[in-house]
Protein backbone atom coordinates (compact mmCIF):
# COMPACT_ATOMS: atom_id res chain seq x y z
CA UNK A 1 0.00 0.00 0.00
CA UNK A 2 1.14 3.94 -0.47
CA UNK A 3 3.66 4.65 1.93
CA UNK A 4 3.85 7.93 3.82
CA UNK A 5 5.02 9.45 6.69
CA UNK A 6 2.15 10.69 8.95
CA UNK A 7 2.20 13.18 12.19
CA UNK A 8 0.96 10.78 14.76
CA UNK A 9 2.48 7.40 15.26
CA UNK A 10 2.28 5.82 18.77
CA UNK A 11 5.70 4.88 19.98
CA UNK A 12 6.81 1.40 21.51
CA UNK A 13 7.15 3.43 25.14
CA UNK A 14 3.99 4.94 24.85
CA UNK A 15 2.34 1.78 24.38
CA UNK A 16 4.05 0.22 27.08
CA UNK A 17 3.21 2.60 29.48
CA UNK A 18 -0.05 2.17 28.67
CA UNK A 19 0.22 -1.50 29.12
CA UNK A 20 1.36 -0.61 32.39
CA UNK A 21 -1.88 1.71 33.52
CA UNK A 22 -4.00 -0.82 32.36
CA UNK A 23 -2.35 -4.18 33.52
CA UNK A 24 -4.68 -4.14 36.63
CA UNK A 25 -7.69 -3.11 35.13
CA UNK A 26 -7.74 -5.10 31.59
CA UNK A 27 -7.25 -8.89 31.36
CA UNK A 28 -4.00 -10.21 29.73
CA UNK A 29 -6.29 -12.80 27.36
CA UNK A 30 -5.43 -15.89 26.49
CA UNK A 31 -3.84 -16.87 22.81
CA UNK A 32 -5.30 -19.86 22.02
CA UNK A 33 -5.10 -22.37 19.34
CA UNK A 34 -7.56 -23.59 17.66
CA UNK A 35 -7.56 -27.02 16.82
CA UNK A 36 -10.67 -26.89 14.21
CA UNK A 37 -9.28 -23.85 12.34
CA UNK A 38 -6.07 -25.18 12.13
CA UNK A 39 -6.83 -28.03 10.59
CA UNK A 40 -9.37 -26.67 8.64
CA UNK A 41 -6.80 -24.40 6.81
CA UNK A 42 -3.70 -26.76 7.21
CA UNK A 43 -2.06 -24.14 9.73
CA UNK A 44 -1.51 -23.18 13.26
CA UNK A 45 -4.48 -20.44 13.79
CA UNK A 46 -4.43 -18.59 17.19
CA UNK A 47 -7.71 -16.76 18.62
CA UNK A 48 -6.30 -13.91 20.71
CA UNK A 49 -9.70 -14.02 23.25
CA UNK A 50 -10.39 -10.18 23.87
CA UNK A 51 -13.74 -11.81 23.92
CA UNK A 52 -12.89 -12.97 27.58
CA UNK A 53 -12.47 -8.99 28.99
CA UNK A 54 -14.26 -8.06 31.78
CA UNK A 55 -16.48 -5.85 29.48
CA UNK A 56 -16.54 -8.90 26.99
CA UNK A 57 -14.33 -6.85 24.22
CA UNK A 58 -10.91 -4.62 24.26
CA UNK A 59 -12.56 -1.38 24.22
CA UNK A 60 -12.01 -1.48 28.27
CA UNK A 61 -7.79 -0.90 26.99
CA UNK A 62 -8.04 2.07 25.31
CA UNK A 63 -11.31 3.69 27.44
CA UNK A 64 -9.28 3.19 30.94
CA UNK A 65 -5.65 4.28 29.19
CA UNK A 66 -7.81 7.46 27.63
CA UNK A 67 -9.53 8.44 31.23
CA UNK A 68 -6.26 7.97 33.23
CA UNK A 69 -4.23 10.59 31.28
CA UNK A 70 -6.56 13.16 32.46
CA UNK A 71 -5.66 16.21 34.53
CA UNK A 72 -7.21 16.88 37.66
CA UNK A 73 -9.55 19.37 36.37
CA UNK A 74 -10.53 17.22 33.55
CA UNK A 75 -11.36 14.36 35.91
CA UNK A 76 -13.48 16.73 37.53
CA UNK A 77 -15.56 18.03 35.27
CA UNK A 78 -16.56 14.34 33.61
CA UNK A 79 -16.32 13.12 30.84
CA UNK A 80 -19.13 12.00 27.77
CA UNK A 81 -18.98 9.48 25.03
CA UNK A 82 -21.86 8.00 22.52
CA UNK A 83 -22.23 4.78 22.08
CA UNK A 84 -24.40 1.80 22.11
CA UNK A 85 -22.02 -0.73 22.53
CA UNK A 86 -18.76 -2.15 23.36
CA UNK A 87 -17.17 1.07 23.79
CA UNK A 88 -20.12 2.10 26.35
CA UNK A 89 -19.20 -0.54 28.93
CA UNK A 90 -15.40 0.48 28.91
CA UNK A 91 -16.38 3.96 29.08
CA UNK A 92 -18.32 2.57 32.06
CA UNK A 93 -16.21 0.83 34.03
CA UNK A 94 -13.27 2.86 33.88
CA UNK A 95 -15.05 5.80 35.20
CA UNK A 96 -16.13 3.52 38.28
CA UNK A 97 -12.82 2.55 38.51
CA UNK A 98 -11.58 6.03 38.37
CA UNK A 99 -14.07 7.29 40.39
CA UNK A 100 -15.10 9.99 37.27
CA UNK A 101 -18.48 11.22 36.48
CA UNK A 102 -19.41 10.10 33.58
CA UNK A 103 -22.38 10.77 30.58
CA UNK A 104 -23.16 8.11 27.89
CA UNK A 105 -25.44 9.15 25.37
CA UNK A 106 -26.84 6.07 23.30
CA UNK A 107 -30.29 5.75 20.58
CA UNK A 108 -33.30 5.61 22.24
CA UNK A 109 -33.67 2.38 20.42
CA UNK A 110 -30.94 0.69 21.97
CA UNK A 111 -32.01 -2.19 23.48
CA UNK A 112 -32.65 -2.23 26.69
CA UNK A 113 -29.93 -5.40 27.52
CA UNK A 114 -27.31 -3.21 26.19
CA UNK A 115 -28.72 -0.20 28.63
CA UNK A 116 -28.37 -2.38 31.95
CA UNK A 117 -24.80 -3.44 31.06
CA UNK A 118 -23.67 -0.30 31.05
CA UNK A 119 -25.71 0.37 34.20
CA UNK A 120 -23.75 -2.52 35.68
CA UNK A 121 -20.29 -1.37 34.70
CA UNK A 122 -20.87 1.95 35.75
CA UNK A 123 -22.81 2.39 38.54
CA UNK A 124 -23.48 5.62 40.30
CA UNK A 125 -20.29 6.98 38.20
CA UNK A 126 -22.30 6.63 35.18
CA UNK A 127 -25.73 8.14 33.97
CA UNK A 128 -27.55 7.39 30.64
CA UNK A 129 -29.22 9.47 28.00
CA UNK A 130 -31.36 7.93 25.71
CA UNK A 131 -31.71 10.25 23.23
CA UNK A 132 -31.80 10.73 18.75
CA UNK A 133 -32.93 7.46 17.07
CA UNK A 134 -29.16 6.73 15.21
CA UNK A 135 -25.52 6.72 16.68
CA UNK A 136 -24.87 10.15 14.55
CA UNK A 137 -27.77 11.74 16.85
CA UNK A 138 -26.16 10.62 20.33
CA UNK A 139 -22.69 11.55 19.43
CA UNK A 140 -24.02 15.07 18.16
CA UNK A 141 -26.20 15.62 21.58
CA UNK A 142 -22.77 14.02 23.42
CA UNK A 143 -20.42 16.91 21.48
CA UNK A 144 -22.92 19.42 22.37
CA UNK A 145 -22.89 18.17 26.10
CA UNK A 146 -18.93 18.65 26.11
CA UNK A 147 -18.85 22.06 25.12
CA UNK A 148 -21.20 23.25 27.10
CA UNK A 149 -20.54 22.14 30.59
CA UNK A 150 -16.63 21.97 29.49
CA UNK A 151 -16.31 17.89 29.73
CA UNK A 152 -13.85 15.61 27.63
CA UNK A 153 -15.00 13.62 24.95
CA UNK A 154 -13.92 9.85 24.97
CA UNK A 155 -13.44 9.10 21.07
CA UNK A 156 -14.16 5.61 20.60
CA UNK A 157 -11.55 5.18 18.07
CA UNK A 158 -9.91 8.48 17.09
CA UNK A 159 -7.42 9.82 19.95
CA UNK A 160 -3.99 8.94 20.47
CA UNK A 161 -4.09 7.35 24.52
CA UNK A 162 -6.88 4.95 23.05
CA UNK A 163 -5.01 3.72 19.89
CA UNK A 164 -1.83 3.64 22.71
CA UNK A 165 -4.30 1.11 24.70
CA UNK A 166 -5.55 -1.24 22.01
CA UNK A 167 -2.37 -1.04 20.41
CA UNK A 168 -1.33 -2.85 24.44
CA UNK A 169 -2.92 -6.13 22.37
CA UNK A 170 -0.15 -6.94 19.98
CA UNK A 171 2.34 -6.57 22.82
CA UNK A 172 1.01 -9.36 24.63
CA UNK A 173 0.23 -11.39 21.33
CA UNK A 174 4.46 -11.04 21.28
CA UNK A 175 5.03 -11.97 24.45
CA UNK A 176 2.57 -15.08 24.28
CA UNK A 177 3.34 -16.40 21.15
CA UNK A 178 6.22 -18.80 20.66
CA UNK A 179 6.89 -18.63 17.15
CA UNK A 180 7.00 -15.74 14.51
CA UNK A 181 3.79 -14.82 13.51
CA UNK A 182 3.20 -14.64 9.38
CA UNK A 183 -0.04 -13.33 9.82
CA UNK A 184 -2.50 -11.44 11.62
CA UNK A 185 -6.32 -10.94 10.39
CA UNK A 186 -7.89 -7.62 12.51
CA UNK A 187 -11.56 -6.34 12.26
CA UNK A 188 -11.49 -2.47 10.94
CA UNK A 189 -14.45 -0.38 12.08
CA UNK A 190 -13.01 3.21 13.39
CA UNK A 191 -9.21 2.03 13.21
CA UNK A 192 -8.61 2.39 16.54
CA UNK A 193 -7.19 -1.24 17.10
CA UNK A 194 -5.83 -2.11 13.78
CA UNK A 195 -3.66 1.50 13.93
CA UNK A 196 -2.27 0.33 17.10
CA UNK A 197 -1.93 -2.73 16.42
CA UNK A 198 -0.02 -2.71 13.47
CA UNK A 199 2.35 -0.22 14.44
CA UNK A 200 3.78 -2.65 17.28
CA UNK A 201 3.99 -5.17 14.72
CA UNK A 202 5.63 -3.34 11.85
CA UNK A 203 7.64 -1.99 14.74
CA UNK A 204 8.88 -5.18 16.49
CA UNK A 205 7.69 -7.96 14.23
CA UNK A 206 7.83 -6.25 11.06
CA UNK A 207 8.01 -9.61 8.62
CA UNK A 208 4.41 -10.31 10.18
CA UNK A 209 1.73 -9.21 7.60
CA UNK A 210 -1.27 -6.86 8.76
CA UNK A 211 -4.86 -8.08 6.87
CA UNK A 212 -7.82 -5.83 7.99
CA UNK A 213 -11.28 -6.89 7.97
CA UNK A 214 -14.50 -4.88 7.59
CA UNK A 215 -17.77 -5.41 6.92
CA UNK A 216 -18.96 -5.55 3.08
CA UNK A 217 -21.95 -3.25 3.83
CA UNK A 218 -19.62 -0.77 5.45
CA UNK A 219 -16.36 -0.62 3.65
CA UNK A 220 -15.25 2.65 5.15
CA UNK A 221 -11.46 1.81 5.12
CA UNK A 222 -11.20 0.73 2.27
CA UNK A 223 -13.08 2.92 0.03
CA UNK A 224 -10.59 5.34 1.40
CA UNK A 225 -7.59 3.71 1.53
CA UNK A 226 -8.49 3.35 -2.23
CA UNK A 227 -8.95 6.87 -2.57
CA UNK A 228 -6.00 7.92 -0.64
CA UNK A 229 -8.44 10.06 1.63
CA UNK A 230 -10.98 10.00 4.01
CA UNK A 231 -14.37 9.14 2.51
CA UNK A 232 -17.49 9.42 4.41
CA UNK A 233 -19.78 6.78 3.37
CA UNK A 234 -23.25 7.19 2.74
CA UNK A 235 -25.98 4.68 3.93
CA UNK A 236 -24.21 1.99 5.32
CA UNK A 237 -25.48 -1.87 6.32
CA UNK A 238 -25.32 -1.55 10.32
CA UNK A 239 -25.60 -5.33 11.42
CA UNK A 240 -22.06 -6.04 12.40
CA UNK A 241 -22.06 -2.68 14.53
CA UNK A 242 -19.49 -3.02 16.40
CA UNK A 243 -17.15 -2.44 13.35
CA UNK A 244 -19.89 -0.28 10.90
CA UNK A 245 -18.74 3.36 10.51
CA UNK A 246 -19.66 6.18 7.79
CA UNK A 247 -16.00 7.14 8.86
CA UNK A 248 -13.22 6.20 10.02
CA UNK A 249 -10.80 8.31 11.81
CA UNK A 250 -8.04 10.93 11.01
CA UNK A 251 -5.39 9.69 12.77
CA UNK A 252 -5.91 5.76 12.24
CA UNK A 253 -6.32 6.17 8.70
CA UNK A 254 -3.51 7.92 8.11
CA UNK A 255 -1.26 4.58 10.26
CA UNK A 256 -3.38 1.57 8.80
CA UNK A 257 -2.75 3.38 5.05
CA UNK A 258 0.65 2.67 5.80
CA UNK A 259 0.38 -0.10 7.97
CA UNK A 260 -2.28 -2.29 6.33
CA UNK A 261 -0.82 -5.02 4.13
CA UNK A 262 -4.42 -5.83 2.45
CA UNK A 263 -8.05 -4.96 3.20
CA UNK A 264 -11.06 -7.50 2.77
CA UNK A 265 -14.56 -6.40 2.79
CA UNK A 266 -16.65 -9.42 4.27
CA UNK A 267 -20.24 -10.55 3.29
CA UNK A 268 -22.31 -10.17 6.36
CA UNK A 269 -23.91 -13.44 6.00
CA UNK A 270 -20.49 -14.82 5.51
CA UNK A 271 -19.86 -13.74 9.36
CA UNK A 272 -23.28 -14.73 10.57
CA UNK A 273 -22.20 -18.45 9.15
CA UNK A 274 -19.21 -18.13 11.40
CA UNK A 275 -20.96 -16.93 14.60
CA UNK A 276 -22.98 -20.14 14.38
CA UNK A 277 -19.87 -22.29 13.47
CA UNK A 278 -18.01 -20.79 16.49
CA UNK A 279 -21.39 -21.36 18.96
CA UNK A 280 -22.48 -24.69 17.52
CA UNK A 281 -18.97 -26.13 17.09
CA UNK A 282 -16.36 -24.26 19.41
CA UNK A 283 -18.78 -23.24 22.13
CA UNK A 284 -17.37 -19.47 21.43
CA UNK A 285 -20.08 -16.80 21.72
CA UNK A 286 -18.58 -13.98 19.73
CA UNK A 287 -20.77 -11.14 18.17
CA UNK A 288 -20.74 -10.25 14.53
CA UNK A 289 -17.49 -8.07 15.00
CA UNK A 290 -15.78 -10.29 16.37
CA UNK A 291 -16.63 -12.99 14.06
CA UNK A 292 -14.79 -10.82 11.00
CA UNK A 293 -11.58 -11.52 11.32
CA UNK A 294 -12.04 -15.85 11.51
CA UNK A 295 -14.15 -15.05 8.68
CA UNK A 296 -11.71 -13.91 6.70
CA UNK A 297 -9.58 -16.87 6.73
CA UNK A 298 -11.26 -18.42 3.34
CA UNK A 299 -10.03 -15.32 1.60
CA UNK A 300 -6.52 -16.70 2.47
CA UNK A 301 -6.65 -20.08 2.45
CA UNK A 302 -3.34 -20.48 0.23
CA UNK A 303 -1.52 -17.78 1.40
CA UNK A 304 -2.12 -18.85 4.85
CA UNK A 305 -1.19 -22.56 4.64
CA UNK A 306 1.38 -24.29 6.67
CA UNK A 307 1.68 -20.43 7.90
CA UNK A 308 1.30 -19.34 11.85
CA UNK A 309 -2.16 -17.12 12.31
CA UNK A 310 -3.62 -14.79 14.81
CA UNK A 311 -7.26 -13.79 14.87
CA UNK A 312 -8.46 -11.02 16.92
CA UNK A 313 -11.61 -12.39 18.37
CA UNK A 314 -12.53 -8.56 19.41
CA UNK A 315 -15.76 -8.79 21.42
CA UNK A 316 -18.78 -11.11 22.27
CA UNK A 317 -21.34 -9.27 23.30
CA UNK A 318 -24.26 -10.40 21.27
CA UNK A 319 -27.50 -9.83 22.10
CA UNK A 320 -29.53 -13.10 22.05
CA UNK A 321 -32.99 -11.18 20.39
CA UNK A 322 -30.48 -11.08 17.61
CA UNK A 323 -29.63 -15.40 16.47
CA UNK A 324 -32.94 -15.68 14.88
CA UNK A 325 -31.42 -12.93 12.10
CA UNK A 326 -28.08 -14.01 12.30
CA UNK A 327 -28.82 -17.84 11.32
CA UNK A 328 -31.47 -16.00 8.73
CA UNK A 329 -28.78 -14.32 7.38
CA UNK A 330 -26.54 -17.19 7.44
CA UNK A 331 -29.29 -19.45 5.24
CA UNK A 332 -29.15 -16.75 2.76
CA UNK A 333 -25.22 -16.52 2.02
CA UNK A 334 -24.95 -20.30 1.61
CA UNK A 335 -28.04 -20.02 -0.69
CA UNK A 336 -30.28 -22.32 1.46
CA UNK A 337 -32.96 -20.06 2.15
CA UNK A 338 -35.22 -18.35 -0.19
CA UNK A 339 -38.46 -17.01 -0.83
CA UNK A 340 -41.00 -17.19 -3.28
CA UNK A 341 -44.65 -15.81 -4.12
CA UNK A 342 -46.47 -18.78 -5.17
CA UNK A 343 -49.82 -18.85 -7.02
CA UNK A 344 -51.90 -21.55 -5.24
CA UNK A 345 -54.91 -22.78 -7.73
CA UNK A 346 -58.10 -22.30 -5.89
CA UNK A 347 -59.25 -25.39 -4.87
CA UNK A 348 -58.74 -28.17 -2.84
CA UNK A 349 -55.82 -29.81 -2.25
CA UNK A 350 -53.56 -27.55 -4.09
CA UNK A 351 -51.45 -26.96 -0.49
CA UNK A 352 -51.18 -30.84 -0.23
CA UNK A 353 -49.83 -30.88 -4.19
CA UNK A 354 -47.31 -28.22 -3.57
CA UNK A 355 -46.14 -29.99 -0.29
CA UNK A 356 -45.98 -33.64 -2.11
CA UNK A 357 -45.16 -33.24 -5.86
CA UNK A 358 -43.20 -29.82 -5.37
CA UNK A 359 -40.98 -29.70 -2.60
CA UNK A 360 -37.69 -32.34 -2.58
CA UNK A 361 -36.64 -34.50 0.58
CA UNK A 362 -35.82 -32.06 3.30
CA UNK A 363 -37.09 -29.38 2.47
CA UNK A 364 -38.50 -26.95 4.82
CA UNK A 365 -41.29 -23.82 4.64
CA UNK A 366 -40.24 -21.66 6.82
CA UNK A 367 -42.48 -18.71 5.96
CA UNK A 368 -46.17 -18.86 5.08
CA UNK A 369 -47.68 -15.78 4.33
CA UNK A 370 -51.38 -16.23 2.13
CA UNK A 371 -53.07 -13.28 0.53
CA UNK A 372 -56.92 -13.17 -0.10
CA UNK A 373 -58.15 -14.53 -3.21
CA UNK A 374 -57.54 -12.22 -5.71
CA UNK A 375 -59.09 -14.00 -8.59
CA UNK A 376 -61.13 -16.94 -9.49
CA UNK A 377 -58.56 -18.90 -10.21
CA UNK A 378 -55.25 -18.16 -7.92
CA UNK A 379 -54.65 -16.76 -4.50
CA UNK A 380 -51.13 -16.05 -3.87
CA UNK A 381 -48.68 -16.13 -0.56
CA UNK A 382 -45.25 -15.83 0.41
CA UNK A 383 -43.54 -18.77 1.18
CA UNK A 384 -39.93 -19.03 2.43
CA UNK A 385 -38.08 -22.20 1.90
CA UNK A 386 -35.29 -23.44 3.50
CA UNK A 387 -33.10 -25.77 1.23
CA UNK A 388 -31.21 -29.40 2.09
CA UNK A 389 -28.99 -27.91 -0.37
CA UNK A 390 -28.42 -25.43 -2.18
CA UNK A 391 -27.69 -26.95 -5.75
CA UNK A 392 -31.69 -27.79 -4.98
CA UNK A 393 -33.09 -24.65 -6.49
CA UNK A 394 -33.16 -24.56 -9.78
CA UNK A 395 -35.05 -27.79 -9.79
CA UNK A 396 -37.42 -26.54 -7.29
CA UNK A 397 -38.34 -23.53 -9.55
CA UNK A 398 -38.29 -25.71 -12.63
CA UNK A 399 -40.98 -28.29 -11.05
CA UNK A 400 -43.02 -24.91 -9.82
CA UNK A 401 -43.08 -23.45 -13.19
CA UNK A 402 -44.09 -27.35 -14.74
CA UNK A 403 -47.06 -27.49 -12.13
CA UNK A 404 -48.01 -23.34 -12.79
CA UNK A 405 -47.22 -22.85 -8.90
CA UNK A 406 -44.56 -20.02 -9.67
CA UNK A 407 -44.85 -16.58 -9.28
CA UNK A 408 -41.58 -14.67 -8.66
CA UNK A 409 -38.37 -15.27 -6.72
CA UNK A 410 -38.02 -12.85 -4.00
CA UNK A 411 -34.13 -12.92 -3.35
CA UNK A 412 -32.58 -10.79 -5.64
CA UNK A 413 -35.50 -8.37 -5.34
CA UNK A 414 -34.09 -5.99 -2.73
CA UNK A 415 -37.13 -3.29 -2.10
CA UNK A 416 -39.78 -5.91 -1.51
CA UNK A 417 -37.15 -8.65 0.71
CA UNK A 418 -36.24 -5.73 3.31
CA UNK A 419 -39.85 -6.80 4.69
CA UNK A 420 -39.25 -10.38 4.83
CA UNK A 421 -35.45 -10.52 6.60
Amino acid sequence: MNQEKTTYFPSISDIKKAADTIKNVSAVTPLSLSFRYSEAYQAEVYFKREDLQQVRSYKIRGAYNKISSLSKEEAKNGVVCASAGNHAQGVALSCKLLKIKGVIFMPAPTPNQKVEQVKMFGGDYVSIVLEGDTFDDAYHLAKTECEQLNKTFIHPFNDKKVIEGQATIALEILEQATKPIDYVFVAVGGGGLAAGLSTVFKQLSPQTKIIGVEPEGAPSMSTSIDNNKIITLGNIEKFIDGAAVKRVGDLNFAICKQNLDDMICIPEGKVCQTILDLYNKDAIVVEPAGALSISALDYYTNKIKNKNVVCIVSGSNNDITRTSEIKERALLYTNLKHYFIIKFPQRAGALKEFVVDILGEGDNITYFQYAKKTNRENGYAVVGIELKASTDLQPLIDKMKQHNFYGDYLNNKPDLFQFLV
